[in-house]
Parts: structure tokens; C-alpha cells; sequence
């Protein structure tokens, strides 16, 4: 079920947020380039929507993002990872792309993770769900 579809100044949608009712998990799918800006609202809207629909497990698609994110790094690790934590997220599945300066940007996000909730990084999106599913069985 679609939750929210973001746009930018331009009108170019960068984030659409599903909710996944037969997995319970908050799937974020992410286009295009972003901004620091798009990053931070698009995250407090997938923050939202956990804290919605009381999800521990996230599921972040950035096979369609373009380019590097890091300028916000480390405001996800100071607001949104804790944020995230006391919402009550516990596994986060991170599906990059191939683009080997946006990859850089999310493993650098792991490193930041910090044991708050347990992190891994797919290449490959059935993969990404299986581990999902598979942490929900613990």
C-alpha cells in the first residue's frame, strides 16, 4: 500500500513510501538525484511511517538513486538513526545501487549505525527480503 510519494522543486518524484502489510515492513524506494533537503524530509517521512504502522523492519531501495548522499550522513546518524531506534526499528535491509559513489554513502551510513538497530547493505533485492523475513522469525 502507498503510503506517500515525495517530490522536488522540480516536480520530480525522489521518494515513494510503501507499506508492505503482508511482510510488516516500511519499503522506501528512492529516484533520481537528491539533495540534502530531500534526504532529511524524505526520511522524516519514512520515520512517520514507521512510527504509523509500528514497523521494526525497513526495507531502503536506492537502485534508482543517482549519485553520492553523503552531506547527510552525518545528519542521519545524529537525528534519524536514534530517531528511527526509539521508534522502534530493528532491522534495516539497504539495497544499493551499482553506482559506486552512491555504495560508498551507504556503507558509510552502516559504519555510523552503531549497533542502534542491525543494518546490512544487498546488492540484490530478493536477498534483501529474504534476511528481513528471516529476522522477523527471531
Amino acid at each position: 500500500m502507498k503510503v506517500q510519494e515525495l517530490t522536488s522543486s522540480t516536480g520530480k518524484t525522489y521518494l515513494t513510501i510503501h507499506y508492505d502489510e503482508q511482510h510488516k515492513w516500511v519499503y522506501n524506494d528512492w529516484t533520481g538525484y537528491v539533495s540534502p533537503e530531500n534526504v532529511k524530509q524524505g526520511s522524516l517521512a519514512v520515520l512517520e511511517a514507521i512510527r504509523q504502522y509500528n514497523a521494526a523492519c525497513g526495507l531502503n531501495d536506492n537502485r534508482k538513486l543517482v549519485g553520492r548522499w553523503d552531506e547527510s550522513v552525518g545528519w542521519i546518524e545524529q537525528e534519524w538513526i536514534p530517531m528511527a531506534a526509539e521508534a522502534g526499528l530493528r532491522y534495516y535491509a539497504h539495497i544499493v545501487n551499482e553506482d559506486a559513489f552512491a555504495a560508498a554513502s551507504s556503507a558509510d551510513m552502516l559504519s555510523r549505525v552503531q549497533g542502534r538497530f542491525e543494518m546490512r547493505i544487498f546488492e540484490d533485492a530478493s536477498e534483501a527480503r529474504a534476511w528481513l523475513t528471516a529476522c522477523q522469525q527471531q
